[in-house]
């Protein structure tokens, strides 16, 4: 029996399954893109130009993939849109600082990881921007309740779950949805557009 006829077979058939799999993942994406609410976004990048404009303080976080996405937005908030902007953004991701983050976890606990940085750093007025699919990280919701008790503006990027941090956010984007990788996507692409937004359409 000549088995690399059927492997090669077994091959197509799983390619064919697999495009057909591709095209249904792109189609949920680019509804997930669509529902993109505009305004909100316009919202918020109004807050982050007044932040930089009076000085306030912007502090990102989020866990897993969505620390890397906190560090890629402060990233581009620190250095191109600041080239574009009145003033240099003074942005901080919570998220990057490993051996203070592992020193609070490992005398106090997990939870306090971001909020413990938000007691040292946070001043009244100061924006914290959160990003989550679930939106119930209990270090997420800490901080949160830190900064609706400490006067911070509060803006959150959440999944279709909402979680507990939706209802302490002073601004709201909810991606309706629960797919980690779609939902991460798609809050990438809405911190794209508030980067991008002060980069190529500066105020006057």
């Amino acid at each position: 029996m000549d088995t690399s006829n059927s492997r090669r077979s077994a091959a197509i058939d799983s390619s064919d399954s697999l495009l057909g799999w591709i095209d249904e993942y792109v189609a949920a994406q680019r509804r997930a893109l669509g529902a993109i609410p505009a305004a909100t976004v316009a919202e918020i990048v109004a807050i982050i130009r007044n932040a930089g404009v009076e000085g306030r303080r912007i502090f990102v976080c989020g866990n897993g993939g969505n620390s890397a996405s906190a560090a890629h937005f402060t990233t581009d908030l620190g250095k191109g849109a600041s080239e574009a902007a009145p003033r240099p953004f003074k942005v901080l991701s919570l998220a990057d600082n490993v051996a203070l983050m592992t020193a609070i976890g490992n005398d106090y606990s997990f939870d306090d990881v971001f909020v413990r940085q938000l007691a040292n750093h946070a001043e009244p007025g100061d924006v914290l921007i959160l990003s989550s699919v679930s939106g119930n990280s209990p270090n997420l919701v800490a901080a949160a309740g830190f900064a609706r008790d400490h006067g911070l503006v509060t803006v959150a990027l959440v999944g279709g779950k909402r979680g507990a941090i939706a209802s302490l956010a002073d601004h709201l984007i909810v991606i309706d949805d629960t797919h980690y990788g779609r939902v991460e996507d798609v809050q990438m692409t809405i911190f794209h557009l508030i980067t991008y937004a002060i980069r190529e359409r500066p105020v006057a």
